[in-house]
């Protein structure tokens, strides 16, 4: 009688050393725990629906003159500023992503400047450098030495001069030696701009053809402005629009100055004191924020107050240089320029002198305002205007309540399986809890791992994701098991049973989870926010259940194959041929059927 073929045979090869497999498996667990401890990430990162947070919609607005501004270019363009703006300022955690084509989900999880990043979320951050054409009090907490009349007599709250950085800090104008200071009430309530770099010492005649075009246009625009200026109906609606303004109406306020092409000629509101506001006809922007290269919050050692401090790129710079030369040369209002960010005025200084390269944001600045401006001129603005939509605030307390309530679920899961499989399989359970166990570890160290490393956070979808992986790792289990009654029913003893029912219920089990995952990926995909968490999940503890039942239970039920206690049919071995329905030995029956007819047989 021929040999089997080594190898060939259902229980030729794998079974003679499951230690290897056991080995590594318990490596791969040793060395992920390692790691969580080291990292020190012990626990995984929570989502907001569970640690508590804020969840922001952001709608996109279409805006005048471009259609097709909302794309999927310009979305992914402002997914990605939001997001350095709110890591800019420390809150790591948070989630940005678009949701359809007009809509950004941010998720900022509840913690240390959570606040901050909620309010720049939002923020457009359109920065533009406006020459100032009239300035006036607005609203009737306005106070009078802040207008100016509409024929251009202004005195003006802010003042700015160029200075170079010498060591006595004075301010420079056009010899260096001269001061420049603007008056108390300026340095203490309004905001000024100084050129951090050297002044433009050369001679204005350069420039004086462009100050001249300059001043003519800027004065035929103020005077359009005026009572007196022309009819013409674009410079009447102009008129009709500044006479109508109350910068004290909140919605005017916001209204005013918004959606406006930087070629525009608008007009504006501003604040340089609590309860006092200016309106503003503010001419074509002249330098846009896109020419600042980098912006920070910085503390002024001469002062000791915060001020905002900007880079231009060489472009900005040349820009600045042009636009404060042309200013210089001309009369108080339209000597100012106007930092307009978003619509509103932040600041309205004067300009005694050509200025280039740097510039600094100086005035009445908290270090959270300072930083917050320095931030958001850094990052850029966004391409597009977004509202909020809707703002969903989970508090801690509730989102306890809900892991709490995911929790428990888990935990009934899981024992109601225990009971199924202790009730139906007796032994062979211990061999299912082990490898559920096992799963457990690197699902757990995975996701701690993941968290600081991709982001990961584990939100309640996620955790019915866990719930259901449970369910989905011991049905893996049951295939084997039952692969290897099968075997035993047909009258195989244990040994042979487990390496002839392991190719069958591998196929099985690996075509089972490769639809699981092909579903959690296609769910990952298609979907956006918590949703995916749960795809995540799934699709992460499907692999898992692969890695766990190819190297750990197959090789432990090859161990336990060799105890007495299972190989003999004990009856709480789950594995007992009586209670299986087993038939007689298979040699006999071969011994019969060769000797019958094979349709008696």
């Amino acid at each position: 009688m021929a040999a089997p073929k080594k190898g060939r045979g259902p229980a030729g090869g794998g079974q003679g050393r499951p230690g290897r497999s056991l080995a590594l498996i318990l490596i791969v667990m040793v060395a992920l725990a390692g790691g969580m401890f080291l990292s020190g990430h012990t626990t995984p990162r929570l989502g907001i629906d569970l640690a508590g947070g804020t969840s922001i919609t952001l709608q996109a607005k279409s805006q005048p003159g471009k259609p097709n501004a909302i794309n999927e270019t310009n979305m992914n363009t402002a997914v990605g500023i939001i997001e350095r703006r709110v890591n800019g300022l420390g809150v790591s955690e948070a989630e940005v992503q678009t949701q359809g084509s007009s809509n950004i989900i941010v998720n900022i999880p509840k913690g240390t400047n959570s606040e901050q990043a909620r309010k720049q979320v939002g923020t457009t951050a359109q920065l533009y450098f406006r020459p100032v054409l009239t300035v006036e009090a607005s609203g009737s907490d306005a106070t009078p030495s802040a207008s100016a009349t509409p024929s251009g007599s202004a005195s003006p709250s802010a003042s700015a001069s160029a200075s170079a950085k010498a060591t006595d800090g004075e301010t420079a104008t056009d010899g260096g030696k001269s001061s420049a200071s603007p008056s108390p009430s300026a340095t203490t309530q309004g905001r000024a701009v100084t050129g951090a770099l050297t002044e433009d010492t050369t001679p204005s005649a350069p420039a004086s053809a462009d100050a001249t075009a300059a001043a003519t246009d800027d004065a035929a625009a103020t005077d359009a402005a005026s009572p007196s200026a022309s009819t013409d109906p674009a410079t009447a609606k102009l008129q009709a629009e500044f006479a109508a303004l109350d910068c004290s109406d909140p919605k005017q306020r916001a209204a005013a100055g918004k959606d406006a092409k930087d070629t525009d000629t608008i007009v504006a509101c501003g604040s340089n004191t609590p309860g006092s506001y200016e309106k503003y006809v503010l001419g074509p922007a002249a330098v846009s924020g896109s020419d600042v290269d980098n912006a920070q919050g910085a503390i002024d050692q001469s002062t000791g107050q915060w001020i905002v401090s900007m880079e231009f790129t060489s472009k900005g710079a040349k820009k600045f240089n042009k636009i404060t030369s042309t200013l210089a040369q001309q009369t108080a209002p339209m000597n100012q320029f106007a930092i307009v960010l978003d619509g509103e005025v932040v600041s309205a200084p004067s300009v005694a002198s050509a200025l280039s390269a740097n510039a600094q944001i100086s005035g009445s600045f908290t270090q959270q305002e300072a930083e917050d401006l320095g931030n958001i001129l850094s990052y850029g603005a966004l391409p597009l205007t977004f509202k909020e939509a809707s703002v969903t605030t989970v508090t801690a307390a509730l989102g306890g309540e809900q892991l709490q309530a995911g929790l428990i679920a888990g935990a009934i899961g899981l024992a109601l399986v225990v009971i199924y499989l202790v009730a139906y399989y007796r032994g062979l359970a211990s061999i299912a809890l082990l490898s559920l166990l096992v799963s457990g570890i690197l699902t757990y160290t995975i996701m701690a791992l993941l968290g600081p490393a991709i982001g990961f956070a584990l939100n309640l979808p996620a955790v019915c994701g866990a719930i259901v992986a449970i369910g989905i790792t011991a049905d893996s289990f049951i295939v084997y098991f039952e692969r290897v009654r099968d075997e035993i029913r047909e009258g195989r003893t244990l040994r042979p049973a487990i390496e002839r029912a392991w190719p069958r219920a591998r196929r099985t089990i690996l075509v089972s989870d490769f639809v699981s995952f092909l579903a959690a990926a296609v769910l990952f995909v298609v979907t956006v926010g918590k949703v995916q968490g749960f795809a995540f999940t799934l699709g992460l503890t499907t692999v898992l259940d692969v890695v766990v039942v190819f190297f750990f239970t197959k090789p432990v039920m090859t161990l336990m194959g060799r105890t007495k206690f299972f190989s003999s049919g004990h009856p709480w071995s789950g594995l007992d041929p009586k209670r299986l329905g087993a038939k007689p030995p298979l040699r006999r029956s071969r011994r019969v059927n060769s000797s019958t007819d094979p349709k008696e047989a």
